[in-house]
């Protein structure tokens, strides 16, 4: 029962610990009311003046388009590996610095248009009512800033701020050459017209004017070259995005200048449909060009044995073969021919082995050029290595040597290339297997030649080699004809599916709600994490709850801050708040005397952990209700180190308790009169050299019995007991103590030492005040009720509203 007794307790401290923090946030809602607009002006700066940013896109397809006419054994342009690695490949090109730099030399992008904007120089690309042409083999300014402003709609000044530098760069973009020029003056102002050239020797442009851009007059630009590396820096951060489940991509690039990135983006996508669609007919060109070689070599052989037959003819007066010597030739060219293609067949399967054997990557196997590849098998292995290849140089990329992935995929690519080198060894040994029947026959229609006249011989020999080269001829005719065909009708694997376009976006950056947002979140925590460190780092006493919770001392009333000229709080302002909680004090203390002491004088020590804490104040007035009441009292001075209670009362100090102590005066003698009716007092008197052992004398005990003959109420005003143990000495006296404790003045870490004493009954009757108590809104509702304990249920009529409303009022 107890156990659920005290976790109930513990649940409403909690309760009642998260309503205090609860209550003193908001209580200080003037800071958040500071900070809040502060943080939400600061973020309205933030937006309006960061640089906008915006993000624009254009869509591209990547598909192999293939001309149906042609097939593996015919396409001069024909691509192993196919599709596979293409959308890799292009985003890579997209990003490379070479594309890049192509793309900036097209759009002239080194060339920079500028103009003054509220917070920064912005880009003013394509909002000029010019456009920058340069004599592109002469030398331009570099890195400079060139001034341009408009008299009329056709003069401006040129202006260029060399400052107090001696020398500057020159480039000269043709020949990417970069100089250095001689200043010879500061600054540099020159009066041009548009459309007319200008010609210095750090400068050679011409500002063409265009249409559309009104009345210009008084308008000011500004114009720079860059370094085509410089350029190039600025558009690292276009990047291809794939779309997940399709081979399309997303080309994206963000900047200031909407326009400028419609034109980047869309020239990157042409410069790459254009390159990709040269490099697909690289290899036809490349064949081509081999084959018109090959082809005026056939055709100068041909003329040659044309002309020699032909003399051959007349010498030897043979123009027409016999029947016998025309079955002969007839087989022997069918045979050469059958041999010569056998041999193509042999070289091209020699290099193809070689080439696997020797290489790592087979994503670019040799295609054939001028031959058929009939065995299927061949070019479906060839396929299967080829795009294994290209998916293992892609995972390479994105995982490490020894994820189990890529061992697998190695073993794949391994297992596929072993398989084709098995069918290129089979079909090499078929292949040598039918040339080496063909030169048998060959040998049999030789021997069956030689039996023929050597006239007609001579005749067969010569139409035999004019045969063969022939129909090499007719044979280079038609790849030529293909390869043409193949350039002519390739067509990029690039389809451009959305162009980049300024439909209006908006800019990404600044992100304006996310930084209200956090302005108002900032404009919030900040405060309120100052008032949790004011709460958590605050070691002074602020509340009734505080001491209760620290000490286990009772709480005998709470006094308001003093308002008064001086110390005399209740006689000077008998009807105030602190007034009246002097009262309640004097009501509450009655509690603390003993019953069977009723009708004897009371003696009250008033102590505190340290100066400074108000017990002179309380003693004073304490001393001042009970004489109001109509009691005989008396205050008594026995602070000997520091006496300062005399000043109140406009009396001296000159003589006191330490007079009579060592024996000089009389104890009528020490008693001074008060201008309060019933109020008596005894000053300190003189510091003495030995306080404590002046304390612990047989005449401090003779004091205090006189006193209590003759008075009520004896009011001690004692040493701080945190650091002299006089007090401790003059506790022995006491009916009742109050233990004085000051509002953000006295420490928490003072208790510690009066704790021990009262838990030992070394403080008997001990109670706390609170002094100087202001009711602080930051404090909340938990805290009002403390002024019940001194300044009574009439001036707290606000206890009784509910608790929103009292906070309402309190601010």
């Amino acid at each position: 029962m107890n156990q659920d007794n005290n976790f109930i307790d513990n649940s409403k401290e909690s309760i009642s610990d998260i309503k205090k923090y609860i209550f003193r946030v908001l209580a200080n809602w003037k800071w958040f009311l500071l900070t809040i607009p502060i943080a939400l002006t600061i973020a309205y700066y933030v937006n309006i003046s960061t640089e906008r940013i915006y993000g624009l896109q254009s869509t591209i397809a990547i598909k192999e388009k293939q001309n149906s006419l042609f097939s593996t054994g015919t396409n001069i342009a024909f691509n192993w590996g196919g599709t596979s690695d293409k959308v890799e490949s292009i985003k890579r090109v997209i990003s490379s610095r070479s594309h890049n730099e192509q793309v900036v030399a097209d759009l002239q992008y080194y060339i920079q248009y500028l103009r003054e904007g509220r917070f920064r120089i912005e880009d003013a690309y394509g909002e000029t009512p010019f456009v920058v042409r340069l004599e592109s083999d002469k030398f331009q300014l570099l890195n400079t800033i060139i001034k341009i402003d408009f008299i009329d709609a056709v003069n401006y000044n040129l202006t260029i701020d060399f400052g107090e530098v001696k020398t500057k760069k020159i480039v000269n973009y043709k020949q990417d050459k970069i100089h250095v020029y001689n200043v010879s003056e500061s600054v540099f102002i020159q009066n041009y017209q548009l459309d007319k050239s200008i010609n210095l020797p750090f400068l050679n442009i011409t500002l063409e004017s265009l249409e559309g851009f009104g009345d210009i007059s008084g308008q000011s630009f500004m114009i720079g070259f860059k370094s085509i590396n410089d350029a190039v820096k600025r558009y690292n951060n276009v990047r291809a995005n794939s779309i997940t489940n399709t081979s399309l991509l997303s080309v994206t690039s963000m900047g200031a200048n909407k326009k400028r990135l419609v034109d980047y983006i869309n020239k990157t996508v042409e410069v790459l449909v254009k390159n990709q669609l040269e490099q697909k007919t690289d290899y036809a060109r490349q064949t081509l060009n081999f084959i018109d070689e090959q082809f005026k070599n056939t055709q100068d052989s041909l003329r040659l044995i044309e002309d020699d037959m032909g003399k051959y003819k007349e010498s030897k007066d043979i123009y027409n073969l016999s029947a016998e010597g025309s079955q002969i030739f007839s087989e022997t060219t069918n045979l050469d021919r059958e041999q010569v293609v056998y041999l193509e067949r042999l070289e091209y399967y020699k290099n193809l082995k070689n080439y696997i054997n020797s290489s790592q990557n087979y994503t670019s196997i040799p295609a054939p050029a001028i031959i058929d590849i009939e065995d299927a098998t061949i070019s479906s292995k060839i396929t299967t290595l080829t795009k294994l290849s290209v998916e293992k140089e892609r995972l390479q990329n994105e995982v490490t040597d020894n994820h189990p992935t890529l061992v697998a995929l190695n073993q794949e690519v391994e297992t596929a290339k072993n398989v084709l080198l098995e069918n290129v060894s089979s079909i090499k040994n078929v292949i040598e297997l039918s040339l080496k029947n063909s030169k048998r026959r060959s040998n049999n229609l030789n021997y069956q030649l030689r039996k023929l006249p050597k006239k007609e011989q001579g005749l067969l020999s010569y139409q035999r080699r004019y045969k063969m080269t022939d129909a090499n001829f007719k044979y280079l005719m038609q790849k030529r004809y293909e390869a043409d065909i193949a350039i002519a009708a390739s067509v990029s694997d690039i389809t451009i599916l959305d162009k980049a376009k300024d439909t209006g976006q908006v800019s990404t950056k600044p992100r304006k709600e996310f930084n209200y947002m956090i302005a108002l979140l900032l404009g919030t925590i900040i405060p309120l994490f100052v008032i949790v460190a004011i709460e958590v780092l605050d070691t002074k006493i602020q509340t009734v709850e505080e001491i209760e919770r620290l000490s286990p001392i009772p709480v005998l009333g709470v006094v308001g801050r003093n308002t008064a000229e001086n110390n005399l709080a209740v006689a000077l302002k008998p009807k105030s708040s602190v007034a009246e909680a002097f009262r309640a004090l004097r009501s509450n203390i009655h509690f603390l005397f003993d019953r069977t002491k009723i009708g004897q004088t009371k003696t009250v020590v008033v102590t505190s952990s340290i100066s400074g804490e108000g017990k002179t104040f309380i003693s004073i007035n304490m001393a001042t209700v009970f004489a109001l009441s109509g009691k005989k009292t008396i205050l008594v001075g026995l602070d000997l180190r520091k006496p300062k209670i005399f000043d109140d009362f406009k009396l001296d100090n000159e003589v006191g308790v330490v007079n009579y102590l060592i024996g000089q005066k009389t104890k009528e003698e020490i008693t001074q009169k008060t201008h309060i009716e019933n109020l008596d007092f005894i000053t300190a008197g003189p510091i003495p050299p030995n306080p404590s052992e002046l304390i612990l004398s047989d005449a401090t005990e003779e004091l205090i019995n006189y006193l209590k003959e003759k008075y009520d109420y004896i009011i001690l005003d004692t040493p701080p007991v945190g650091l002299v143990a006089d007090a401790f000495e003059l506790l022995k006296f006491a009916d009742a103590t109050l233990y004085i404790v000051r509002q953000n003045f006295t420490h928490k870490g003072m208790f510690k030492m009066i704790n021990d004493k009262y838990e030992k009954k070394e403080l008997p009757k001990m109670s706390i005040v609170l002094n100087d108590f202001k009711m602080k809104a930051r404090y909340g509702y938990g805290y009002g009720y403390g002024y019940g304990y001194g300044y009574g249920q009439g001036y707290h009529e606000n206890d009784r509203l509910p608790w929103y409303k009292r906070i309402l009022k309190r601010s």
